[in-house]
């Protein structure tokens, strides 16, 4: 049965990541998007196992995005990362690019950090700004929870606090700690894969939002029907379309992801050290 698949794909996980009984399993995931997939090649005692591999698992085809699961040891801590992800532009169904949150559910993982790529859609934004999200708006189209409730949360999903206030300000906490300028704002999740029109960021501004980008919002509702905490955080890789007056490419989206780095490192590594 489909809701069977999870569980199966965890368990080729765990005998590829995780063959020794003792071995530590990590109860925190961070989701890398585009461009910021480095941190998992920081990872200490990292043992790597390729989405291709993975029963049931998609494989990315967006740039940016390397395509692997990898465990190991982040401040001292035990953590799985996805080295990319899979997004709805790619031609994956919601349940596909959801499936990862279901298996990391039947690991056992209850934190969850999502990274992504994203367009500012606020003025006072430079690339390489750091966006604490606090809430969405999924304007892809599509919800990843319709068709059969597999459980274990309700059919009908509260999203009232999507994002975990704690986690929340323990990355907050991080920030004021590594002196690194970090604030909050909402989402708004696009289908893509064009990027927006100007009359789409006037309308999306009038939303409230401060980001704008092409993946997380499915993620983050599974996350929170499976029962698992979740906090993201967008790095500002441009200043979406109108606010600038000049084209937007997707290499000037990785390239910026690259910039901001060590301060996106240090942030994930202290935060996840005070989880």
């Amino acid at each position: 049965m489909l809701q069977e698949r999870p569980e199966e794909s965890a368990r080729f996980v765990v005998e590829r990541l995780f063959p020794k009984a003792e071995a530590a399993r990590p109860e925190i995931a961070l989701v890398l998007g585009s461009g910021l997939g480095y941190l998992a090649d920081r990872l200490e005692d990292a043992r790597v196992l390729p989405y291709r591999e993975i029963p049931h698992f998609a494989v990315p085809t967006a740039p940016g995005h390397g395509g692997n699961l990898v465990s190991g040891r982040l401040a001292g801590r035990p953590v799985l990362c996805m080295q990319g992800r899979f997004h709805y532009y790619e031609g994956h169904s919601m349940r596909t690019l959801t499936y990862p949150i279901r298996v990391m559910r039947a690991l056992g993982i209850k934190k969850l950090i999502l990274t992504n790529a994203a367009g500012g859609l606020d003025p006072e934004f430079s690339p390489g700004d750091l966006m604490l999200i606090n809430d969405h708006i999924n304007f892809m189209g599509a919800n990843p929870l319709i068709g059969p409730n597999e459980g274990p949360g309700p059919r009908f999903q509260d999203m009232s606090f999507a994002y975990d206030l704690g986690m929340r300000e323990t990355i907050l906490k991080a920030a004021r700690e590594l002196g690194i300028p970090l604030s909050e704002g909402v989402y708004l999740g696009y289908s893509g894969p064009s990027f927006e029109t100007r009359a789409e960021i006037r309308l999306f501004r009038s939303f409230g939002c401060r980001a704008v980008g092409m993946s997380t919002v499915p993620e983050v509702i599974v996350a929170n029907h499976a029962g698992i905490r979740v906090a993201a955080i967008s790095c500002i890789t441009n200043l979406a379309a109108g606010i600038l007056e000049q084209p937007i490419s997707g290499e000037e989206v990785i390239q910026a992801a690259a910039a901001a780095a060590e301060k996106f490192v240090g942030l994930l590594t202290r935060s996840v050290a005070l989880l």
